[in-house]
């Protein structure tokens, strides 16, 4: 059980009442008042019964109950977001409101055939960490690449200085906070440059049911340190075991890029179709250094990135790049957030979605903000979506913030179907309305595909996507 529970902390917020304190009774009747104006009882419900299920949890970390501790006390005043909050007004999560959301508390460990690759890799089942197969040895000098509890004291000591220092968070930013069993960490040292990417692969474990509305949610959190002139390549795959498993994905990975270090990062969400994938990466960059993401996501009956980046030195580069493909009745949905606070800053941002549903619909909230210090930003932002089917729907929202006033500044959106003079073209030369149709989309994910910086992921994405289509 953590230290405090979400019910005693509720008796931390402030007596409201303007009576004295001293009366028994009268503490008594606030904290049920307080309760009843803070607290959404659904929300703190699913608070509870997290913190119960980490009961049986070996992790106990200053910094992971840190993350607890702050996360419950921000559920308190949290209701569950519903169609009228902006954040959520194309995303419905009204499926996951309504089923029997079982927190995982234990670590399942009899899944077979999860190593499909030759990278250092972990396999993270339900958040918990199963399968480790690379070692201190396998990695240059200084790097660290395991659990929290694993590290020495002088890198913890380092580590926690960054560890949950992030906020802006939602709802599940705070509920993986209270349920992640543990925290894995990925630490270069100053200087160091790995050479192959560090690979993570997760599944859900425990699957639920659809008929009884039993909804496992998991909470993996990965933590990410690269101190300054560092470089790694971060590999993030969800992969499912079941086409039609129930279950709720809820992953954070946090990223520090420090001075003149680089992070490529690619991310493939290959979730099952009746699941619920929502994940938040967060990312901070120092100076004169680089964070590129490419991501593919085309799984969950509701897939949500919460993606935010914060430039926090000058001459610092951000290179996004992203490719949704909705292909059943489900929701994908990415929300983006670039904030640029010192001059000569770089940020571009292309967001493809391919909506090959009648019921699919995908999601874009991009939100790049330069602040007043930010001269001489070049910040470019770009969206092109296709609807391939009738009632097909994509809702887009490109928003630049600008109030530094030397700067280079562009967005732009997109949506069609397939253009005629297009499909004509590959009719007059012989290839048939479908041939033709299937290379167009093919090409139009492939742009992002390609970005993918190792061989062997892009192969995985361009099979993965041609299957689908």
């Amino acid at each position: 059980m953590a230290a405090a529970t979400v019910l005693s902390r509720l008796s931390l917020i402030p007596n409201l009442s303007s009576k004295p304190k001293s009366k028994p009774n009268r503490r008594t009747t606030t904290s049920v008042s307080v309760r009843a104006s803070f607290s959404d009882p659904f929300v703190l419900q699913l608070a509870e019964s997290l913190e119960d299920s980490l009961s049986i949890s070996p992790s106990s970390s200053s910094s992971l109950q840190r993350i607890r501790d702050s996360s419950a006390e921000t559920l308190l005043s949290t209701p569950w977001p519903s169609r009228k909050d902006e954040p959520f007004r194309f995303t419905d999560t009204s499926f996951i409101r309504y089923s029997q959301i079982e927190p995982v508390s234990r670590n399942s460990t009899n899944l077979e055939n999860l190593n499909e690759t030759h990278f250092p890799n972990a396999v993270i089942i339900d958040g918990f960490v199963s399968n480790l197969t690379i070692g201190e040895s396998d990695l240059p000098k200084g790097v660290y690449f395991g659990s929290y509890s694993g590290l020495g004291e002088e890198l913890t000591n380092r580590v926690s200085e960054f560890v949950g220092d992030f906020d802006s968070g939602d709802l599940f930013w705070s509920i993986n906070g209270i349920g992640a069993p543990e925290l894995t960490v990925i630490y270069v040292p100053v200087g160091c440059k790995v050479e192959k990417p560090i690979y993570l692969r997760y599944f859900a474990g425990e699957i639920g049911d659809q008929e009884t509305k039993r909804l496992p949610v998991s909470n993996p959190r990965v933590f990410v340190l690269v101190e300054e002139g560092g470089e790694i390549g971060i590999v993030e795959e969800f992969v499912c075991r079941d086409e039609d498993g129930f279950y709720w994905t809820n992953p954070v990975l946090e990223v520090v890029v420090l001075k003149n270090a680089k992070v490529k990062h690619s991310y493939l969400q290959k979730e099952s179709m009746a699941s619920a994938h929502i994940k938040w990466t967060f990312v901070r960059q120092e100076a004169e250094s680089e964070y590129e993401l490419v991501e593919v996501s085309t799984g969950g009956r509701l897939g949500r990135h919460n993606l935010h980046v914060q430039q926090l030195g000058p001459d610092t580069l951000t290179e996004l790049t992203t490719f949704h493909m909705c292909v059943n009745e489900q929701t994908l949905d990415l929300h983006s957030r670039i904030v640029l606070d010192h001059p000569r800053g770089s940020s571009r941002q292309l967001h493809k979605c391919i909506v090959a549903h009648s019921s699919g619909q995908a999601v874009f909230d991009g939100n790049v903000r330069v602040n007043r210090l930010a001269q001489q930003t070049n910040a470019g932002q770009l969206t092109r979506s296709l609807l391939l089917k009738p009632r097909a729907t994509v809702n887009i929202k490109p928003n630049l913030q600008i109030i530094a006033d030397d700067v280079k500044c562009s967005h732009g959106a997109a949506i069609s179907d397939l253009e005629e003079d297009q499909l004509f073209y590959f009719q007059a030369r012989g290839i048939d309305l479908k041939s033709a149709r299937r290379a167009l989309i093919s090409s139009f994910g492939a742009e992002v595909i390609e970005r993918f910086p190792n061989r062997e992921i892009r192969d995985q994405a361009r099979n993965h996507v041609k299957g689908l289509l």
